[in-house]
C-alpha cells in the first residue's frame, strides 16, 4: 500500500488532527501545512504534486476535524 495521496483528504485532515490537536487549521500557513503533511508517516506522494486547492481542501477538512474536536 502506497500511503496516504493528496487526494485522501480526509484521512489527511485526520491524522493532522491527531498529530496538531490544539492547532488551530486556519492559522496554519500553507507552506507549515505542506510541510506537515509531507512529513506524515503514512503520507507517501510526491511532495510536488500537491496545488493550493488540494492544501485548502485538506485545511478545511482539518479545521472541520478541529471544531469537533473543541465542543
Amino acid at each position: 500500500m502506497p500511503g496516504l495521496t493528496w487526494d485522501h483528504t480526509e484521512d489527511i485532515a485526520l491524522a493532522l488532527y491527531e498529530a496538531h490537536p490544539d492547532t488551530d487549521p486556519l492559522k496554519v500557513r500553507f507552506t507549515d501545512l505542506h510541510k506537515w503533511i509531507t512529513e506524515l508517516e503514512d503520507f507517501g506522494d510526491d511532495p510536488k504534486k500537491s496545488s493550493e486547492g488540494k492544501l485548502e481542501a485538506i485545511q478545511m477538512a482539518w479545521y472541520e476535524e478541529w471544531k469537533e474536536g473543541q465542543d
